[in-house]
């Protein structure tokens, strides 16, 4: 599974930057088939090398001589492809050139008798040896290939070549044929004759071995082929865990692929809810150009989606110019509001990084308002089976918008509910004053569309006044 690794890395690091899917997972196998060819020249080499000991052991001196001397000329050929596709030259057709060059001089090397043999024996005389099995080693090598029609083209080629070679023998004087087709039957004395004699070609051994590689060349395919398919399903599965991790911190993503239980089930359950929006954007975008407006959306949307992620929370929607998300959804954790609240500072902090860049581009800096509470959400998916969407919804949501609303009338940054206060205090009151050292306490405020009053802490830092419409009744800063 080590292509499917890689194309689950590939996909994983492309989070939030939507990639092209099928232009990704060719690039992989690209890599993965320049990775194959490399692995074909090594073990390619490997089975060389053996081969290049074996003959010193089968044929006699000096025979051998001339093997080894071919098998170092095959070892140093494997390396042409490799050599090409680093320096840019290897084409997809290549491949088919080298691999039919391959199976040609095996044969040759097969069937042509030996220049530095002392004995003089009939070419026949070559097939007594069953060094076809060879050509097995040439096959199996491009099985690292990684691609199905390359092995066919392989078994193609070995057999085409390797019948040319008997033809050829065949067409010798001399020649003595044995078919299995109209041979009739032998008796054991004839048949012995028959294979005594060094000029026999027969031809249903030659039947056998043919037929016996093209067996072998389509399993390799055939495995080959399997292998590319399980890798695009699981590609394909790591493209849907992409997709959940654009919503979900890569924790939730491992749980939600695990069980998918907390997205098909409607539950409630209690959960930090935050806002967060660009202050006078409107204006803002009246005064730049759509390309400039989009530009500074995406830098805004990207430093808030990596605080919340950071800090182990749910982006639920991008809403225009601003976002929702959440802390303790799909599945609820003591620490929620601890980190709900640590990525409200980490977004001011991260918004006086932005503008610093800004101003040191001469460009005007931004104003980003937050508000968080906590309660009681519903979550689960709404929709039809057509479309389906996870839904966060409930008063706690609405309450967590209004607090945003709130910070333009206040002039604060950020403006977060005393029930998020009160659960980190009751879970961690040791991390209590470190974590509000940055907040005012401004008691009980009116929030506009709700009927009771809703205790409220503002951070330190202040925003810019805008033209915003002030509330209906005034809050208390």
């Amino acid at each position: 599974m080590a292509v499917a690794e890689r194309v689950g890395s590939a996909l994983r690091s492309r989070v939030g930057r939507r990639p092209n899917f099928p232009a990704l997972l060719n690039e992989t196998f690209d890599n993965h088939e320049r990775e194959g060819r490399r692995l074909q020249m090594q073990g390619r080499v490997a089975a060389l090398t053996v081969i290049f000991f074996l003959v010193a052991i089968v044929a006699p001196y000096p025979d051998f001589l001339y093997y080894q001397a071919l098998v170092v000329f095959f070892i140093l050929t494997g390396f042409v492809p490799v050599l090409m596709d680093r320096i840019g030259r290897l084409k997809s057709w290549h491949m088919y050139v080298f691999v039919t060059l391959d199976f040609a001089l095996m044969t040759f090397m097969l069937i042509h008798p030996n220049p530095l043999s002392p004995v003089e024996y009939p070419p026949q005389f070559a097939l007594r040896f069953q060094t076809s099995i060879y050509f097995f080693v040439l096959i199996s090598s491009l099985a690292f290939s990684d691609q199905p029609k390359l092995v066919l083209w392989g078994g193609f080629v070995g057999i085409v070549c390797w019948l040319v070679g008997i033809a050829w023998l065949a067409t010798l004087p001399g020649s003595v044929i044995y078919s299995p087709i109209g041979g009739g039957a032998m008796d054991i004395t004839s048949r012995i004759a028959l294979i005594a004699d060094p000029e026999l070609v027969d031809l249903s051994v030659v039947l056998q071995n043919v037929v016996v590689f093209a067996i072998v060349a389509v399993i390799l395919a055939a495995g080959v082929s399997r292998s590319r398919r399980l890798v695009w399903r699981y590609a394909a599965l790591e493209r849907q865990r992409l997709n959940l991790a654009r919503y979900f911190p890569q924790a939730t993503v491992d749980q939600l692929a695990r069980n998918d239980v907390p997205l098909t089930q409607i539950r409630e359950l209690k959960a930090a809810v935050l806002f967060a929006d660009l202050v006078g954007f409107t204006r803002w975008s009246e005064r730049h150009t759509p390309a400039e407006t989009i530009s500074l959306l995406r830098e805004v949307h990207g430093l808030l989606e990596e605080a919340v992620f950071r800090h182990g929370g749910t982006l639920d929607k991008f809403i225009g110019d601003g976002i929702m998300a959440t802390f303790g959804t799909p599945e609820p954790l003591p620490q929620d509001s601890l980190n709900a609240v640590s990525c409200v500072k980490a977004i001011i902090d991260d918004i006086a990084g932005l503008n610093a860049r800004r101003l040191a581009r001469d460009e005007e800096p931004v104003q980003v308002a937050v508000g968080l509470h906590y309660g009681p959400v519903v979550v689960g998916n709404i929709g039809t089976e057509r479309r389906l969407e996870l839904a966060v919804v409930g008063d706690t949501v609405n309450a967590a918008s209004r607090l945003e609303e709130s910070t333009r009338a206040l002039g604060r940054m950020a403006v977060i509910s005393d029930a998020v206060v009160a659960d980190v205090v009751a879970r961690y009151p040791e991390a209590t004053d470190g974590l509000l050292r940055g907040f005012d306490a401004l008691g009980a405020n009116h929030l506009e569309g709700r009927r009771q009053d809703v205790a409220i802490w503002a951070s330190k830092e202040r925003l810019v006044p805008t033209d915003s419409r002030p509330p209906r009744r005034p809050l208390r800063a």
